[in-house]
């Protein structure tokens, strides 16, 4: 299997959602946001003082991506409204995505959470507590229009190389089906790796996908072959043990699902509203 690396972590500061979120130059380990304790609301305590820090790996739009030099997206937004309930900001910290499946930056004390649009499975679960669902997720078959390829059991006839991003679901959902794709560290990568011809097809979330093809090229040259219901729910992950900062988004993300903010920032940054992303039942943690 090969492997296509090359990003360097970096640091993100985080806004409120009406406000947006913009790049910052870094920030020194004893800064302490202007509110000089590490206690939050609710007696959550934060591994900064003054910011709810957050992991996660860009580019993955329609979760999170840098548009217009601001980090945003359907993840960012969920996660300011708990900041918001904490009574601080959102710092957002670029990292591998391998390191979620672990938990090393939380457990490290560089994050508070992990928000990447990051599938629940029992394998993570060991090392990570997880909140409560907040998105349904199936994975899409992408390939070149006119290709003639209409599912993956024409890619394994035709021998074609396919490609997922490493270290994520679809990626281990193509292994499970006799596959071994190329593999890319980055959505973005997967993407150009379909462009460039280097693969002839991808395994990835659908809704990841759905963004890409808003973009008219897109559009015009790639088209879903299949979708794939693997059942997979996404959740947030903080440290094991953390049960106060679990509670907190778990709250905010129950009140978002019954005033309608929920509703309104999935219309925005995800499409359509499906019902069965908001009454998705509790993870047992």
């Amino acid at each position: 299997m090969k492997t296509i690396l090359g990003r360097r972590a970096r640091v993100l500061a985080a806004t409120t959602v009406t406000a947006g979120l913009v790049l910052v130059a870094g920030c020194s380990s004893d800064d302490d946001g202007g509110s000089g304790t590490k206690t939050a609301a609710g007696g959550v305590e934060l591994v900064k003082a003054g910011q709810l820090t957050t992991c996660t790996h860009l580019p993955y739009p329609p979760f999170q991506s840098e548009i217009d030099g601001k980090v945003q997206g359907f993840d960012v937004s969920l996660i300011d409204l708990a900041a918001k309930d904490l009574g601080v900001k959102q710092e957002i910290l670029d990292t591998p995505f391998e390191n979620f499946k672990t938990g090393a930056f939380l457990n490290s004390g560089e994050c508070d959470l992990a928000a990447a649009g990051m599938t629940i499975t029992d394998e993570r679960k060991k090392n990570v507590d997880f909140s409560d669902p907040y998105f349904d997720a199936t994975q899409a078959l992408l390939v070149d229009k006119g290709s003639g390829i209409t599912s993956l059991a024409d890619v394994k006839s035709k021998k074609i190389a396919i490609g997922a991003q490493a270290q994520t679901t679809g990626e281990d959902y193509a292994k499970s089906q006799g596959f071994d794709p190329v593999s890319f560290e980055s959505s973005d990568a997967v993407l150009n790796g379909l462009r460039s011809g280097q693969v002839k097809a991808v395994v990835i979330d659908y809704p990841v996908v759905q963004g890409w093809l808003k973009t008219k090229a897109n559009a015009d040259a790639f088209q879903v072959a299949e979708q794939i219901n693997t059942g997979e729910q996404y959740g947030f992950t903080v440290k094991k043990g953390n049960t106060k900062l679990l509670a907190a988004i778990n709250k905010a993300l129950a009140e978002a699902k019954s005033d309608g903010t929920y509703k309104t920032l999935y219309e925005k940054w995800i499409g359509p509203y499906d019902e069965s992303a908001a009454s998705a039942s509790p993870s047992a943690s």
